[in-house]
């Protein structure tokens, strides 16, 4: 079935400016950024390009909607897995009724009526489809197209922008304005012949090798080659069979025309599950995404997230949100174009969702100071929004390090956005927000962090330590040699990966044919078919579905995780921090046992 869902916004002309904003407050500067480093101005839009501007109203009571987060998270709480409805949580989230009058006066003055604003169901969100020129008077600003010089990628975008002085406690933030992040997939990076032939079909024929660490027995030929068996033996799965309860889905998201195939999910379920032959997903387009299913268009990303995430959770309903657009703007091109970031497009579908799916993974980020941090704080809380809901969103942690991904101090790139152009670790989001569930990269049996690139992670600027990590990310932080990369990370920030899974050498299918292809791109779908399963485990016990993970996984959770301590992941000139027993910032508190974890959520 085909869901449709867009920002429905008449396009607003400047013939219908009524007024002048009020004379009485004047305006100041809202936000501000130093042009950021590899980004030059290249040229000034055209008048007409509209963009979809973004209004954050405050959420007075996020605190309040934290506090049910946390309790209905924490396996030691009473309120364990009693999720909130969507209307309390939009209730939770809702902005002051004189938060909500001071922007509708200002957005009167330019002649705005109210079928020409589009407004969140809990109206903290206000989108407008404007010309730049309109958006630069509202905002007292100048909107320029930047472009990236490493990428060619353009963007329109401004360094600040001001409102009156009395809608500065009724604003969070307005985007697009003074984002310059470009919103990448995690690296998947194809593996082609590298001296080892890769087979037509998998034989599970095959010796056996025995994980020292685990005790586990695995088919030999998973140290070359990762399969759905592979990952099923490895973390202990084998033998447990899921029920195909519509209570219980799986979502995989896709951004930047990364599309899904089905008949190479047909051959990949041929080749690694032959019982799932036939199955499909459910489609989502948000934001006008597409579906295609021309086999010269399919995504090396999307055939991974579906082929795996899809293949372990067999027969567990799956769902492909395909959301439209790509962040970057062709200045040669007069066709108006959507310069948001995708991911708010999605976010904006999924809260509206009366039953979205109950494990969501992702496979894109940010650097993190490549997002401004009053917009980080909202996408962060919208993802908290759906923890409470009882969704288990994960992301994976990125493929470069601590930063870049280069230990060569003559070479690296790891530099501050902030004017002073120093050298620091460059954490990843939204892996670093604390309401997600970052997973990390693993390799080889027994396994080690991976190391053909390296699993992203370090810690946050901008989100402090969550109370749930504290224990076990001190322990690391005080086992480090005094004045460790003393100024290059935050010791007080937010811990991530949290977990990991095999992030190397995944055989799918594209375009008809086998491949191999790794990044954490690989781990977060994998991790994510796993949570499907415990899902379904628990709602056989007649429990609630999990959620928001952290909580359990810093708790009761750690018994049921394979502890990694091989291993590092270099970047920003360093080899960046190591894996060691316990939490660490390169694997987290380690790879799932399944059946292990399947105890302790159903006791």
């Amino acid at each position: 079935m085909l869901f449709r869902f867009g920002l429905v916004c008449a396009l607003y002309t400047p013939s219908l400016v009524l007024a002048a904003p009020p004379k009485e407050f004047a305006y100041q500067v809202k936000e501000e950024v130093l042009p950021p480093r590899g980004w030059i101005k290249h040229s000034k839009p055209s008048h007409d390009h509209n963009i979809v501007l973004r209004i954050g109203l405050p959420q007075p009571n996020f605190n309040v909607l934290e506090k049910h987060l946390y309790e209905v998270s924490d396996p030691e709480h009473e309120r364990y897995g009693q999720h909130l409805s969507k209307s309390e949580v939009e209730a939770l989230v809702a902005p002051l009724p004189e938060s909500l009058d001071s922007v509708n006066q200002w957005l009167s003055t330019f002649g705005f009526k109210d079928d020409e604003i589009v407004r969140s169901p809990a109206e903290d969100w206000v989108m407008l489809t404007i010309p730049v020129s309109l958006a630069e008077k509202m905002l007292d600003t100048t909107y320029h197209v930047w472009k990236h010089i490493e990428s060619g990628d353009y963007l329109v975008r401004t360094t600040s922008y001001s409102l009156p002085s009395n809608l500065h406690s009724h604003i969070d933030l307005i985007q697009p304005t003074t984002m310059f992040g470009r919103f990448k997939e995690q690296r998947s990076t194809i593996v082609w012949d590298d001296g080892a032939e890769l087979v037509d079909t998998v034989s599970e024929i095959q010796p056996t090798i025995v994980d020292k660490i685990t005790g586990v027995a695995v088919n030999a030929t998973c140290n070359t080659t990762i399969t759905v068996s592979c990952l099923k033996q490895l973390y202990n799965a084998v033998g447990y069979t899921p029920s195909a309860d519509p209570k219980n889905t799986i979502g995989i998201t896709g951004y930047l025309e990364q599309y899904a195939n089905i008949a190479d999910l047909q051959l990949f379920f041929a080749d690694q599950r032959p019982d799932a032959l036939g199955s499909s997903f459910e489609f989502h387009s948000v934001n006008g995404g597409i579906n295609s299913q021309n086999i010269s268009e399919a995504g090396a990303e999307a055939n991974l997230d579906v082929q795996f995430a899809f293949g372990i959770s067999h027969p567990i309903p799956g769902a492909f949100y395909s959301t439209a657009g790509r962040p970057p703007f062709d200045p040669d091109v007069r066709t108006p174009t959507n310069t948001n970031e995708p991911y708010a497009d999605w976010l904006d579908f999924m809260v509206t969702q009366e039953n979205p799916p109950r494990t969501i993974s992702t496979s894109y980020g940010d650097d993190e100071q490549t997002v401004p941090k009053s917009y980080a704080i909202r996408v962060c809380n919208s993802f908290a929004q759906l923890g409470a809901r009882g969704v288990s969103v994960l992301f994976s942690s990125g493929d470069f390090g601590v930063g870049d991904g280069d230990s060569d101090p003559a070479t690296q790139k790891c530099f501050t956005n902030d004017g002073r152009n120093v050298t620091r670790f460059i954490p990843v989001f939204p892996s670093s927000c604390p309401f997600v569930t970052s997973v990390g990269g693993t390799t080889g049996i027994p396994e080690v962090a991976v190391s053909r690139f390296f699993s992203g992670g370090g810690f946050s600027d901008y989100f402090d330590r969550p109370a749930y990590q504290k224990h076990e990310v001190q322990k690391y932080l005080d086992a480090l040699p005094k004045g460790t990369y003393k100024g290059l990370f935050n010791e007080n920030g937010r811990g991530f990966p949290d977990v990991a899974a095999q992030s190397d050498r995944y055989r799918i299918f594209l375009s008809g044919r086998p491949i191999l292809i790794g990044g954490t791109s690989a781990s977060s779908p994998a991790f994510a078919g796993l949570v499907a399963m415990l899902n379904d485990a628990r709602i056989k016990a007649k429990k609630n579905c999990l959620g928001f993970l952290n909580p359990l996984l810093y708790s009761r959770g750690v018994s049921g995780l394979n502890d990694i301590t091989v291993g590092h992941n270099s970047g920003c000139g360093t080899i960046g921090f190591n894996a060691t027993k316990g939490w660490d910032p390169v694997t987290g508190l380690g790879t799932p046992n399944f059946e292990e974890l399947r105890k302790i959520v159903t006791q």
